[in-house]
């Protein structure tokens, strides 16, 4: 990116110092796709699959055994390198997010291969687990009040995994196996939002345009308004996008 040698900053009224950098900015960027979309899909794939287990809609408790492929590889893995790509992209919320859930799935993963292998036979109730959720769900506490300035569809999120969070950290704490049920079809409402907040930005992203609102905080949220300018100087860096 490079300015003009002659260039001298203009008077600044409303919109008058973006369309100064606008048109005299030479910018070359290396743009990433929304790394959200994958994250969220991700989440929402490992935790619904995780979670109507949990619930009792299919399977027994064993049954963690054949889901932990997906939650490492599709909840964690995917999800923690669309974590990585958020911070490229300058997105705390998406980083914090898919940074933590990506890692938690990848350990349960883990967790759930040695139980496979026979290294390990989780107790009941299963405390270390509940103090997992625990710290996770402080987390996403935390990160779901900060979501409330961005994007209403990742706050629903957050605040329905944090409640779901909670109150697996209560059951498996407590070997209240009713919190359990309660906080598992939470974790389901927080997994269909993702997906739907994940295919709003996939939509937006294919078709140029909002499809699918999100309740994006100060943006574009009605069906067929086209997405926000791409260069935002007042966020301090000409021909930085922010975000998402």
């Amino acid at each position: 990116m490079s300015h003009p040698t002659h260039a001298s900053a203009p008077p600044s009224p409303d919109g008058a110092e973006f369309t100064f950098w606008r048109d005299h900015t030479q910018i070359s960027l290396q743009p990433v796709a929304a790394p959200s979309v994958l994250g969220l899909f991700g989440f929402a794939a490992a935790t619904f699959m995780v979670a109507t287990n949990y619930a009792g809609w299919y399977g027994t408790a064993s049954s963690q055994v054949f889901l932990f492929p997906l939650a490492a590889v599709l909840g964690g893995l995917a999800q923690f390198l669309a974590g990585m790509w958020a911070y490229r992209a300058r997105d705390g919320l998406a980083t914090a997010v898919h940074g933590t859930w990506g890692s938690f799935w990848l350990a349960y993963g883990i967790l759930y291969l040695l139980v496979a292998v026979g290294v390990f036979t989780p107790p009941t109730p299963f405390v270390p687990l509940g103090y997992w959720f625990i710290v996770v769900g402080a987390i996403t506490w935390s990160c779901a009040v900060a979501a409330l300035a961005v994007n209403i569809g990742m706050a629903a999120v957050l605040f329905a995994l944090a409640v779901g969070s909670s109150l697996e950290a209560v059951a498996m704490v407590s070997g209240l196996g009713g919190w359990g049920t309660v906080g598992a079809w939470a974790l389901i409402v927080s997994a269909l939002i993702a997906w739907y907040t994940a295919t709003a930005m996939l939509m937006e992203g294919t078709f140029k345009r909002v499809i699918m609102p999100v309740g994006r905080v100060g943006g574009e949220n009605k069906p067929g308004e086209p997405p926000r300018q791409l260069i935002q100087y007042p966020a301090g860096d000409p021909g930085i996008k922010v975000g998402q």
